[in-house]
């Protein structure tokens, strides 16, 4: 077997005739016509030859080679598999090897090389076989030989497929101590599957074989060869030339170097303990225990399927419980991420996923992330696909050999419709779809349709929510009774499967005055701790000036806007496109009382503290900056700031908001521009306890006072920050919600209701 004509030492001019013959390297009927028209006693060698490979192939092959001597040894069983009409085994067999068995899946050539050694080598074997499919028992021969063997079967077009089956054979036939011996070309896409089906157990190390004398550069051959051990110890590869004096095709070297020092990389991460891919080989020779048993604790980070062998490639997280002392649902379950929840917090943190495994009550848990390439497929078949990939890797007790279950992350959509598909250079990709929930409450008759603005950087995480009326009203009589059902979080809602749709209903508008998210009713909550302030500031004729930093849809604005007609309100917000989606699709709209400021968050409050904080009054500008004011448009201190946005780095842990908005710096800014009443808001998301932890523990530092309402089912949890030193106790908050409600001009009481109840669930913090 050999190469394509552009990628092998090129023959003399009378055998590029013959090489047109060939095309399809991996076709049977192609070299039987190939070797029918050479004829078997005419050798065709397709790389290094004999006088170039001797001396460093025999001592290679040698089971012991001595300094001394470089005797053969006739006890070992040699393999040539794609032996072609080389001589490579005449000279082995010459050289003392009595026991070499050659295989070629062509009969032509097979029939000719027996007829040629049947005198003079009696004792070598020839016989028709597919290297893929090799038809010897386990632990057969102490070296394999392939000389341009697995070259021929690593067509770039024709993918990995054959390539790993053929290797997957040598390592099954291999004696232990026993030899893979590849003579190759040494191509960046030949390595690319070599060295990583030789990792764990093997011992490898790469030979240049010497070259004939030439003008120019040629390509080179080069010899891997990979030696079974006993163990299953990772070993970095060993090359016994000077990278820097290689004489070959310049292409040929640096794909060569950059391969080998690919690897040798990888290795190295293996070795430290980094969070690096295994394969399902590589866990089956023992490179993180024996999977067999469980062991408590063990995460390993592994790649299922390939080319060949299933549909699709897959990203997985083996996980055994920490603690196996408890009582387990069954030993061992595979959970389905979607590629639209695969980037949360609860599924690609180590943390999130150790909390899946609690959930789930699996003895052993393997978390499959779906990617792009999934998009297409139906559930039903990728659990199909899965199914044969994961058995390898269930426990030796596995419910006693039952199917092993699958779940899968949901989101509970009926239907959906994108209504926007856009993307901002500040923002990144944006989603606007309706949706209509799937209805678990045989008492109402009708589900809600709901417009969601998604970002697509947090993936599965939905930025606002609305409810949708005809154009924008409400009729109690049709929408009343919903409004009885628990609000849902935004924020926290997931994505489904995307379905387009572009005829959503024109007539079909935001309604502004329904809180559709449990977090928003959250934070207007948080308002009965300085209800008493708010009231004074009312009944005076003054506003309550509040700053809104993070405008998403507009939602919570415009609620604010249309129940307190005393609130001044400024949004502050970093990406105009967000402000013109707003106004698109969300019905916001802008008046003396509400004002949006394009502006970084940070910056805004800091410049605005600088100017305040010295005694000047402040004029806020469209653009978010401040300066000092005239007598006609003066401003005064900030009386409540509302931080909601989300964090574009979801590998902090944060998904809301970013990770400079709960700096201490920055909590301090916010105290030094609130008024002595002042309240600042946070809605944070995150699912790690620790920093949550880290959040409440700097705003403790800053504020007199620090109060919070965990989101019941919900990963939100919101931080009430409070400037004044006199205290509001627990006890007094249910009076003060209803003082608070009074404030609150919401056309409907349930609105009104939900956010006395929640104000109920406030805890003091400090």
């Amino acid at each position: 077997m050999g190469k394509k004509k552009n990628q092998k030492q090129q023959p003399s001019a009378s055998k590029d005739d013959l090489l047109n013959t060939l095309g399809d390297f991996t076709s049977k009927e192609n070299w039987d016509s190939f070797f029918t028209i050479r004829g078997s006693d005419d050798s065709f060698e397709w790389y290094a030859e004999w006088p170039q490979l001797r001396d460093s192939l025999l001592p290679r092959i040698q089971q012991h080679p001595s300094p001394s001597s470089l005797s053969p040894s006739s006890s070992l069983r040699i393999l040539v598999p794609g032996c072609g009409n080389s001589r490579l085994s005449e000279h082995l067999y010459d050289a003392g090897f009595g026991d070499i068995t050659n295989i070629d899946f062509s009969k032509v050539v097979i029939s000719g090389m027996l007829r040629r050694n049947v005198r003079d080598r009696p004792n070598m074997r020839w016989r028709v076989m597919d290297m893929t499919q090799m038809q010897f028992p386990d632990d057969t021969f102490n070296v394999v030989l392939d000389k341009g063997g697995l070259d021929a079967l690593m067509e770039p077009e024709l993918g990995p497929q054959l390539g790993t089956k053929y290797l997957s054979e040598v390592k099954r036939v291999l004696k232990s101590r026993g030899k893979f011996i590849c003579l190759t070309l040494a191509e960046s896409h030949v390595l690319g599957l070599l060295f990583p089906k030789f990792r764990f157990g093997w011992n490898v190390c790469l030979y240049a074989i010497p070259q004939k004398p030439s003008t120019k550069p040629d390509l080179q051959t080069f010899m891997v060869v990979a030696e079974k051990e006993s163990s299953n110890e990772l070993l970095q590869i060993i090359s016994s030339f000077d990278h820097s004096s290689l004489a070959c095709n310049p292409n040929q070297a640096s794909g060569l170097l950059e391969a080998l020092e690919s690897e040798n990389q990888i290795r190295g991460e293996y070795l430290s303990g980094s969070d690096v891919l295994y394969s399902l080989e590589d866990l089956q020779l023992g490179a993180k225990g024996d999977l067999q048993k469980l062991s408590p604790g063990r995460r390993v980070l592994l790649t299922l399927g390939e080319q060949g062998v299933s549909h699709f490639c897959y990203k997985a997280v083996l996980l055994d419980a920490k603690q196996q002392s408890g009582a387990f649902s069954f030993h061992c379950g595979v959970f389905i991420v979607p590629k639209t929840r695969s980037h949360e917090w609860l599924f690609s943190s180590e943390e999130g996923q150790w909390q899946v495994v609690e959930s789930s009550k699996a003895a052993r848990l393997i978390m499959v992330l779906l990617e792009a390439s999934h998009a297409n497929a139906d559930m039903e078949d990728i659990q199909k696909d899965l199914s044969p990939l994961v058995k390898p890797l269930a426990p030796a007790d596995n419910d006693k050999g039952n199917q092993i279950p699958f779940m899968t992350a949901s989101d509970g959509i009926k239907q959906r419709s994108v209504v926007y598909q856009g993307s901002s250079s500040l923002t990144g990709p944006v989603v606007i779809e309706d949706v209509v929930y799937e209805n678990t409450d045989d008492d109402v008759s009708h589900s809600l349709p709901f417009r969601r603005l998604i970002f697509e950087r947090t993936e599965g995480l939905v930025q606002s929510e609305a409810l949708l009326t005809r154009d924008g009203l409400f009729d109690k009589s049709v929408y009343g009774a919903e409004m009885k059902k628990a609000s849902s979080s935004s924020k926290s809602k997931r994505r489904g499967a995307l379905k387009r749709n572009n005829e959503s209903s024109s007539k079909m508008k935001v309604y502004h005055g329904y809180l559709a998210s449990s977090y928003h009713t959250a934070i207007i909550s948080g308002f009965s701790l300085i209800s008493s302030y708010l009231e004074s500031v009312a009944s005076s004729g003054n506003r309550v000036k509040a700053v809104v930093i993070g405008l998403g849809a507009g939602l919570l604005p415009m609620f604010l806007h249309g129940c307190m007609q005393s609130m001044q309100i400024e949004a502050v917000e970093l990406d105009p496109v967000m402000l013109n989606l707003a106004r698109d699709y969300f019905g916001f709209t802008e008046d003396k009382r509400m004002k949006v400021h394009i502006a970084d968050g940070i910056q805004f409050v800091r410049d605005y503290r600088n100017l305040y904080a010295a005694g000047n009054e402040v004029l806020l500008s469209s653009n978010g900056s401040c300066k000092l004011s005239d007598a006609e448009s003066r401003s005064t201190a900030i009386d409540i700031i509302i931080v909601d946005v989300d964090s574009s780095d979801s590998s902090s842990g944060l998904r809301c908001p970013a990770a400079d908005f709960v700096e201490e710096s920055f909590l301090q800014n916010v105290k030094d521009t609130l008024s002595e009443q002042g309240l600042f808001v946070i809605n944070l998301v995150s699912r790690s306890p620790a920093i949550k932890d880290a959040v409440v523990s700097r705003m403790k530092e800053v504020f007199s006072h620090l109060f919070c309402i965990q989101l019941e089912g919900e990963v939100n949890l919101v931080l009430f920050g409070l400037c004044s030193e006199s205290r509001i106790e627990e006890d007094c908050i249910p009076d003060a919600a209803l003082k608070l409600d009074k404030l609150l001009k919401s056309e409907h009481p349930e609105i009104s209701q939900s956010i006395t109840d929640a104000a109920k669930k406030l805890k003091r913090l400090k």
